[in-house]
């Protein structure tokens, strides 16, 4: 079997043990579990989500597409995913005993030294040409380095400050922002751009990169508000969320001649999930701009159904959509696969319907409505809905794994 159709396992492995601790945490909202700790799985649940899917199927998407295939074969890119998967498993077990303690601090300080590794094996192997696809994955490898440097202030923060200074949330919100706004949201518009054949217009793309690249770094100041009023801090998140919006503009424009051509090349299953995707994408940009108005900028970190909600839209709508749609398009998955076709359909409702409750929720609490009427209920069991389509695309991957080895015997 090939190492890296194993890989692939792997990872939706993870991302189905990050989302029984979000399906258990949901839980624990209707049941008590005496013997689990709610933030020591939560910490768990987000770590694993966002290193062990997230990073992982980009580490094998990045490899796949970008390193040439004599380089790729090297050994040190199995042995490497393998150490990092090892520092996941490691931080799956560690988290959910302890929170954040010895064990769960070694297996995530060990997954950042590992991915340094893993940036400059890419700086190194990949094409290093001048096409638009690579030089988003080499600003999105910087951004990965970059974000990391709010990591090392952890510790600093906690030994001068403590845990409840500005200083620490400023650096956890620093590793958050870079980490998607920068690392994983770049490196899969870089995957995404590679799938599209044709030239893309250079002048149009120049546009959409430098303010992309701009607005990531401003809009930094959204979340570093929170703890340090300043008023100028809202005008340069401002006009980094503006300038988001234009970068998005261009980017439609960029790819818009090759649309029609792009889609006629995509199965019902694949356009599905770019669809979802781009929503979200789009989702998120509109979500920033409101923003801009000072009183809805303060409850968009106050109501946590608003936090959470945007995070899964950015986690599960727009990364896992671009993801899915990427695996889907390259037969990575099986898209003839009646189990996984109904998987992909089990998981997008499950997203959709939780999505559509944090915010109606955080809505309510807005206008000072209180509850909807079952809503933790009506959450627990479309949570369940995207653990039953995870476990559905899971065997629809291991059945094709099997049918090819069985033909190649």
């Amino acid at each position: 079997m090939n190492s890296q159709k194993t890989w692939i396992l792997c990872c939706f492995f993870n991302f189905l043990i990050a989302c029984v601790f979000g399906l258990l945490m949901r839980f624990m909202y209707l049941f008590s579990l005496d013997f689990l700790n709610y933030s020591f799985l939560l910490h768990a649940h987000s770590h694993v989500a966002m290193l062990g899917w997230v990073y992982l199927i980009v580490y094998f998407l990045i490899v796949h597409f970008f390193i040439p295939k004599e380089k790729r074969q090297k050994p040190i890119y199995n042995r490497l995913f393998w150490l990092t998967e090892f520092s996941v498993i490691g931080m799956m077990i560690a988290f959910p005993i302890q929170g954040y303690a010895l064990f769960s601090i070694i297996f995530s300080t060990m997954h950042i030294l590992l991915s340094y590794v893993f940036c400059r094996l890419v700086w190194k192997d990949s094409l290093r040409d001048k096409s638009p696809s690579q030089r988003l994955l080499s600003v999105s490898i910087l951004f990965m380095i970059l974000s990391t440097c709010g990591v090392w202030c952890l510790g600093p923060a906690v030994s001068t400050l403590g845990k409840q200074s500005a200083f620490y949330q400023i650096a956890i919100q620093f590793f958050l922002h870079f980490q998607f706004n920068g690392w994983f949201i770049l490196a899969i518009l870089a995957l995404f751009l590679k799938q599209f054949q044709n030239k893309i217009d250079e002048v149009k793309f120049k546009k959409f990169y430098f303010l992309m690249v701009v607005s990531t770094l401003l809009t930094v100041c959204f979340p570093v508000r929170w703890f340090i009023e300043n008023d100028i801090l809202s005008y340069i998140n401002g006009l980094g969320v503006l300038m988001q919006l234009g970068a998005f503009i261009y980017f439609y424009k960029m790819l818009q001649p090759q649309i029609n051509h792009f889609k006629s090349t995509l199965d019902k299953s694949t356009k599905i999930v770019y669809g979802l995707a781009l929503c979200s994408l789009f989702l998120k940009v509109g979500i920033q701009l409101l923003t801009l108005f000072p009183n809805l900028a303060e409850v968009s970190h106050q109501i946590r159904n608003f936090v959470i909600g945007f995070i899964h839209l950015t986690t599960l709508g727009i990364i896992t959509g671009f993801l899915f749609g990427i695996l889907l398009q390259n037969k990575m998955l099986s898209a003839d696969s009646s189990i996984l076709k109904i998987g992909v359909k089990c998981f997008i409702f499950g997203y959709i319907s939780t999505e559509v409750l944090l915010f109606l929720q955080g809505w309510f609490f807005f206008f000072g409505k209180g509850s909807i009427l079952g809503y933790f209920q009506s959450i627990l069991i479309f949570s369940i809905l995207l653990v039953l389509g995870l476990v559905l695309i899971m065997i629809s991957k291991i059945n094709f794994l099997s049918c090819k080895v069985s033909k190649t015997l």
